[in-house]
């Protein structure tokens, strides 16, 4: 049982990155989903899509000899298209999670996070939905400080 699932994502993001992949698939919740936008707005990843669970079992039958080997997840997949430059260097440096179900961290409007002095993106929960820290200060508004993105 995870007790994290966004830091699940984020260590999932994090492996596939260094290990060069194409994608990462994980099962998706709402908060993966935006959080994934997000990155997608930034330009960190190429694009995302979410695979109900017949659909993914059915993908992955076809590559398989045996087709009762393949239960259907009772969960959807998310799926994230990693990006990387002309040479195949990395555009995600590093992914921290910031604010832990063990230690919750708050930013107010005032006192919003800058990463590596502007050139990350620091991704905030706030009640208007997940948010980066620019648009945050934009709106005037503070939340829960969910990751940094570099």
């Amino acid at each position: 049982m995870l007790t994290d699932p966004i830091a699940d994502m984020l260590t999932r993001i994090r492996n596939a990155n260094k290990a060069l992949h194409e994608r990462v698939e994980l099962p998706s919740s709402r908060i993966k989903e935006e959080l994934a936008r997000i990155l997608k707005e930034e330009g960190y990843i190429k694009d995302y899509r979410v695979i109900s669970g017949e659909e993914h079992a059915r993908a992955l039958r076809q590559g398989k000899q045996d087709p009762q080997l393949i239960k259907t997840p009772a969960y959807d997949v998310l799926v994230i298209e990693l990006k990387y430059g002309r040479s195949r260097e990395r555009v995600i440096t590093d992914l921290k999670r910031v604010s832990k179900p063990g230690r919750r961290v708050y930013a107010k409007k005032d006192r919003l996070p800058r990463v590596l002095g502007g050139m990350g993106t620091a991704i905030l929960s706030t009640s208007n939905g997940l948010i980066t820290s620019r648009t945050a200060a934009e709106r005037g508004v503070g939340g829960e400080v969910i990751c940094f993105v570099w």
